[in-house]
C-alpha cells in the first residue's frame, strides 16, 4: 500500500478537519460532481461505468455488491477520495481522457466534506420553496422591502457598504427604459427632479406600470423564449401568420393577466370551457416550432422534430430544465428519464399539424382583426345598429335600406382583410413511442402517454383518465411545483439586475449555478405564488427596492471584493437590447411610430439581402407608411436572415428557446448606429429638432441634444469635443454640398427645408455622434 493510502487509511476525521460547517453540498459540492462526474457516474444508465453513481445520496453512500461504498461519511480512505486523491494516472478520477482534471482546491474541499460527515441535500432547485423568515439587518435606514432585508445582510456579513440612490436623473432614466423599454423625456421627469421624495419616485414607477409601452418590453424577453418568428424556418423559412399571438402577449401583460393563467391559455386555451377568441390566439403558442416545406422531407421524421422542439421550449421556457436532453438517452446529469421526455411530448399529441407543409399553408388558422380593424368593425357596428332602429321606425324608408346595405358589406370587405393567425386545434392522440437513440424509423419502443417527469411528481394523484394540455399547464403552475416561480422570478431579476440570483438562467439543474441569494429567490418565489401569479406586484416590488435604485458608481472595495457585483452593493451598466437601441434613436428624432400592435412590419434593409433565400425567391421591399417607424418589437423576423441591425447587436434567431442574449462588441454595431438608414434618418430629425428651438447658440443646441437622449447635462468636457466635432464638420461640408444633400434625403422622411443643407449635415453628424455614444445604447 502506499504510503499516502496508509496515513490517510489511519487518520480520524478530526485529525484533519474539525467538523467542518462552513461547507453547502449544493453551493460547494454538487457543481464539482455534477461537472467531473455525473457523466459516467450519474442518471444516464446507457454511460454509467462501474455501476456507480454520484447523483443520489442512496446510490453514493451504498455498497455495490461486493464494492464498499464509495462514500462513507468521515473516512477519508472512502473510494471516492482515493481515485481523485490518486497519484497513478490508472487509478486517478476523472481519467484524463475526460478531459476535466479537479483542481487541488476541489480536492481539498471533498476531502473537508467527507471528514465533517458528507451532509447531503436533495438538488436546491427540486425542492418546493417555502418562504424564509427575512433576515435582520443593522442598519434599517437602508431597507424599503424585503429584498433589502436579504441583500444587506450579506453585505453586512461580508463587510461590504452598499452604494447610495443613483442620481435621481438616471434612476428616472433607468426604470423607463427597464418597465417600457423607451427613454423618458426631460419635460415627463421635470417634477420627480423638483421633488425626488420616495412618494414621488413611486407614483412614477406606477406611471410607467400602467403605460400600453410596459407590455411591450415584457413582450420582447417572453417572445425570445417562446421563439416567436414569423417564418418557419428550415431550408424554404417561408413567411407564417402569427402576429395575433404577439398581441396577445403584450395585452396579457399591459392587463396583468395572472401568469398561472397565462400558462393555461397558450399551452391549452383551446381545451378551456367556452374558451374566448383571446385564449385560442394563445394557443398560437404550439404552433410556433419551426415547420418544412421540404420536397423530400420525411413527414414521419418532421413530427418528431416538432415534437421535440416543442418539449424542449416548454421545458425550458416554464421550468429552466433541459428535458431536450433526454431525448435519446437518460439525461447525463439531471434525474430525467427518456421515457419522461417522451411522455412529456405525450402531451402535445393531439395538436393536429402534419409533417410536411406546402404553399405557405399553416392550417389550422383562424383570422382575426388587427387592433386598427378592430376599431374600425366596432364602429360600422355601431353605425349598422343606429339605422335599424331608424329602419324600426320607418320600415319602408328606402334611403335607410341602401345604407345598411352598403355597411353590411363594407363590415363584410373588412372582414375579408382581418389577419391570419395560427392556432391549435384538438384532434385524436397520435401514438407516442420511446425512440431507441431518438430514431424516429425504430417503432420497437415502449409506447407511452402524457405523464409528469416521474421524480418531480411523486406528490401528485394519478388521474383516472388520460391527462391531456391542461393538466400540464395545471401542473406546472402547482404551488408545489419547485421550478416554474422559481424560474420566471429569476428571470425577472435580471431583467433589472443584469444577471440572475441563479446566473444560469436556462438551467436549473446540476449544470445550473447555485443561487448567491438562495432564500432570497425562495422568498420572491413563494411571495409570486401567493400574489396571484401578479407580475406586476413583483416588478413593483423589485424596482421599489433600495437595491434596485442604488447607483452604478461603484467603490474600489466594492469591485475587489465582487467584481462581478452578484452581491448587488450596486446597480450595474449593460447594453439595451437590439430593438429598443433602435427605438431609442428614433424616438430622439421624434420618428417613434407608438402604436400598439398589429401585423409585422419592414424598416429599410441592404438591398440584395435576401438573395440566397430560396423556394421561393423573395425580396424585401420596406414599409412607406409610418408603420416604417414601429417599434423594433414589431420588425418581421425571418429566422434564417434576421434583420442586420438585430442581428448586429445580438437579438437571437428564435429558432430555439433563449433565456438570455448575448451581448458582443463588434465594429459592425458601430457601423449600424452610423449607417442603417433607420439610425442616419432619426439623426438627422434629431438635429433638426435642435436647429428648430429658439436656442442662442451652439452650446445651447448641444446641450439640449445630450440632455433629451441621456437626461443629464454635458459636463464641460463634452460640450468642448462636441463643438469641436460640429465645427469640423461644417469644414466639411462646406466644400461637399452634394454630400450634405445626400447625407440629408436619407430615408422616406421629407427632411426640413428651411435649414441650409451644410449647417443641417453637420448637425446631423452630431446626432449620429451622439447616438453612437456608448452611454446612448447603455442601461444607466
Amino acid at each position: 500500500m502506499p504510503v499516502w493510502l496508509m496515513v490517510f487509511s489511519s487518520m480520524q476525521v478530526g485529525d484533519l478537519f474539525a467538523d467542518d460547517q462552513s461547507i453547502e453540498f449544493n453551493r460547494d459540492i454538487r457543481p464539482i460532481l455534477a461537472n467531473h462526474c455525473f457523466a459516467c457516474h450519474g442518471p444516464d444508465k446507457g454511460q454509467r461505468q462501474a455501476d456507480l453513481r454520484l447523483d443520489g445520496e442512496d446510490f453514493a453512500k451504498s455498497p455495490r455488491g461486493d464494492a464498499p461504498p464509495a462514500i462513507v461519511p468521515g473516512k477519508l480512505n472512502s473510494g471516492i477520495i482515493l481515485r481523485v486523491a490518486s497519484k497513478d494516472s490508472d487509478l486517478r478520477m476523472p481519467p484524463e481522457e475526460f478531459g476535466k482534471p479537479l483542481s487541488f482546491e476541489q480536492i481539498n474541499i471533498l476531502k473537508r466534506w467527507v471528514a465533517s460527515g458528507a451532509k447531503w441535500q436533495d438538488h436546491w432547485a427540486y425542492i418546493t420553496p417555502r418562504r424564509p423568515e427575512s433576515p435582520m439587518v443593522k442598519d434599517q435606514q437602508t431597507i424599503a422591502n424585503e429584498i433589502d432585508e436579504f441583500i444587506n445582510k450579506r453585505l453586512e456579513d461580508e463587510g461590504i457598504a452598499p452604494a447610495p440612490r443613483a442620481e435621481i436623473t438616471s434612476l428616472a432614466r433607468r426604470l423607463s427604459l427597464d418597465i417600457t423599454g423607451i427613454n423618458p423625456s426631460w419635460e415627463s421627469v421635470s417634477d420627480l427632479v423638483e421633488n425626488p421624495s420616495s412618494d414621488a419616485i413611486q407614483s412614477y414607477i406606477d406611471s410607467l406600470l400602467e403605460s400600453e409601452h410596459y407590455g411591450e418590453r415584457m413582450a420582447l424577453y417572453w417572445l425570445d423564449l417562446v421563439r416567436y418568428a414569423d417564418s418557419g424556418g428550415y431550408h424554404s423559412d417561408v413567411a407564417q401568420f402569427i402576429s395575433p399571438y404577439r398581441d396577445y402577449v403584450i395585452n396579457a401583460f399591459n392587463r396583468n393577466l395572472p401568469f398561472d393563467q397565462f400558462t393555461r391559455e397558450q399551452i391549452a386555451g383551446d381545451l378551456l370551457e367556452s374558451p374566448t377568441q383571446n385564449q385560442i390566439i394563445a394557443t398560437g403558442y404550439n404552433r410556433l416550432n419551426k415547420t418544412t416545406e421540404e420536397g423530400g422531407a420525411q413527414p414521419g421524421e418532421y413530427l418528431v422534430k416538432y415534437a421535440a422542439d416543442r418539449v424542449r421550449t416548454t421545458a425550458g421556457a416554464w421550468l429552466g430544465v433541459t428535458l431536450g436532453c433526454a431525448e435519446c438517452h437518460d439525461h447525463k446529469y439531471d434525474p430525467f428519464t427518456q421515457e419522461d421526455f417522451y411522455s412529456f411530448v405525450a402531451f402535445f399529441a393531439d395538436i393536429k399539424e402534419v409533417g410536411k407543409y406546402g404553399g405557405g399553408n399553416r392550417d389550422p388558422e383562424i383570422r382575426v382583426a388587427t387592433p386598427d380593424q378592430k376599431l374600425r368593425a366596432a364602429k360600422i357596428t355601431a353605425e349598422i345598429t343606429e339605422v335599424k332602429e331608424q329602419l324600426d321606425g320607418d320600415p319602408e324608408n328606402s334611403d335607410l335600406k341602401k345604407t345598411l346595405a352598403g355597411l353590411n358589406e363594407e363590415l363584410k370587405q373588412l372582414e375579408t382583410q382581418y389577419v391570419r393567425t395560427m392556432v391549435t386545434v384538438a384532434t385524436n392522440p397520435r401514438e407516442i413511442r420511446v425512440l431507441p437513440r431518438g430514431d424516429w424509423l425504430n417503432n420497437t419502443g415502449k409506447i407511452v402517454g402524457p405523464e409528469y417527469p416521474g421524480f418531480l411528481s411523486t406528490n401528485i394523484p394519478h388521474a383516472d383518465r388520460r391527462l391531456t394540455r391542461l393538466d400540464l399547464a395545471d401542473w406546472m403552475v402547482s404551488p408545489e411545483n419547485p421550478l416554474t416561480a422559481r424560474v420566471f422570478v429569476n428571470r425577472l431579476w435580471k431583467m433589472f439586475f443584469g444577471r440572475g440570483i441563479s446566473n444560469r438562467l436556462d438551467d436549473f439543474g446540476a449544470q445550473g449555478e447555485w443561487p448567491t441569494h438562495p432564500e432570497l429567490l425562495d422568498w420572491l418565489a413563494v411571495e409570486f405564488v401567493e400574489s396571484g401569479w401578479d407580475v406586476k406586484h413583483l416588478v413593483r416590488l423589485i424596482v421599489s427596492s433600495n437595491t434596485y435604485q442604488r447607483s452604478t458608481e461603484a467603490t474600489a472595495a466594492q469591485v475587489n471584493h465582487d467584481p462581478q457585483n452578484a452581491l448587488y452593493s450596486h446597480q450595474s451598466h449593460w447594453r439595451l437590447e437590439a430593438e429598443f437601441i433602435r427605438d431609442n434613436a428614433m424616438a430622439a428624432g421624434e420618428l417613434l411610430n407608438r402604436k400598439i400592435g398589429g401585423p409585422s412590419v419592414k424598416p429599410y434593409q441592404p438591398k440584395g439581402y435576401w438573395q440566397h433565400l430560396n423556394f421561393p425567391t423573395r425580396s424585401w421591399s420596406h414599409d412607406t407608411t409610418d408603420d416604417q417607424f414601429r417599434r423594433g418589437l414589431y420588425i418581421h423576423w425571418q429566422r434564417t436572415f434576421l434583420h442586420p441591425s438585430l442581428l448586429a447587436f445580438d437579438a437571437p434567431s428564435r429558432e430555439e428557446c433563449t433565456a438570455s442574449r448575448t451581448i458582443s462588441n463588434t465594429p459592425k454595431a458601430a457601423l449600424v448606429l452610423l449607417n442603417d438608414p433607420s439610425f442616419v434618418e432619426a439623426a438627422r430629425e434629431f438635429a433638426s429638432r435642435a436647429l428648430a428651438r429658439p436656442l442662442e447658440n451652439d452650446v445651447a443646441r448641444l446641450t439640449w441634444m445630450w440632455r433629451t437622449l441621456l437626461l443629464r447635462n454635458p459636463t464641460t468636457d463634452e460640450v468642448t469635443v462636441l463643438q469641436g466635432y460640429l465645427d469640423d464638420s461644417r469644414a466639411h461640408f462646406k466644400d461637399r454640398v452634394r454630400e450634405s444633400v445626400q447625407l440629408l434625403n436619407v430615408g422616406m422622411k421629407v427632411p426640413e427645408k428651411r435649414f441650409p443643407a451644410v449647417e443641417f449635415a453637420a448637425w446631423t453628424s452630431v446626432g449620429r455622434a451622439i447616438l453612437n455614444l456608448d452611454e446612448s445604447i447603455t442601461r444607466p
